[in-house]
């Protein structure tokens, strides 16, 4: 064979091998899509006992309204329902922490009561602020069943400042915009509870 013939087959074998590959992606996609859904929703959703709720939370985000709060920003919210019924409202906030913007899972109960909250996404310093990125996180846990005005307004704040929380080891910064991003989206929830609960507008 002559140098152009290899050449040739060459071309033709690694058109019909990226052909190939193509076809096998494409009639793969929607197990991988599904697989991603579902590895999404378990890292999302384990804010909530897996029996808490019977129906696809991420697949009917909720449409959300006045999403700049005073110290953060909602980029999404779902409900979780039981037998049509809901059972939580798991709002996603960004907040400015120490060295990143910090993506915080909060989920809120029917009456306003926080669930639990889980950070999505973090960059702070490593052995520090950066312990907020632990799951479970014994910290987050501490803020459990708090509510809006359960604390008090002004104990809405860390111990150093006046208010009830303790912060994390020298992530004073990170512990503040935590406990702001929280606080904020409880009032969220208390101002909007009704159309985040679908009983209205």
């Amino acid at each position: 064979m002559n140098r152009t013939a290899n050449v040739t087959i060459l071309t033709l074998l690694a058109v019909i091998g990226l052909g190939a590959t193509y076809l096998v992606q494409r009639s793969n996609e929607p197990q991988i899509a599904a697989a991603q859904r579902q590895l999404d929703s378990r890292t999302l959703l384990d804010v909530l006992a897996p029996d808490a709720y019977d129906n696809q939370p991420l697949e009917q985000p909720l449409t959300l309204t006045e999403v700049t709060l005073s110290h953060s920003h909602l980029v999404a919210g779902y409900r979780a329902s039981r037998e049509g019924q809901p059972v939580a409202v798991l709002l996603r906030s960004q907040t400015q922490g120490y060295a990143s913007t910090l993506e915080l899972l909060i989920a809120i109960d029917p009456n306003g009561k926080l669930l639990g909250v889980k950070t999505l996404k973090q960059n702070e310093t490593p052995a520090l602020g950066g312990l907020i990125g632990d799951w479970p996180n014994a910290w987050l846990a501490a803020f459990t069943g708090k509510s809006r005005n359960e604390p008090a307004e002004s104990a809405w704040a860390l111990k150093k400042d006046q208010g009830q929380f303790d912060q994390i080891a020298g992530a004073t910064i990170t512990s503040r915009a935590v406990i702001n991003a929280i606080h904020d989206a409880l009032r969220y929830f208390d101002e909007h509870r009704a159309a985040l609960q679908g009983s209205g507008t």
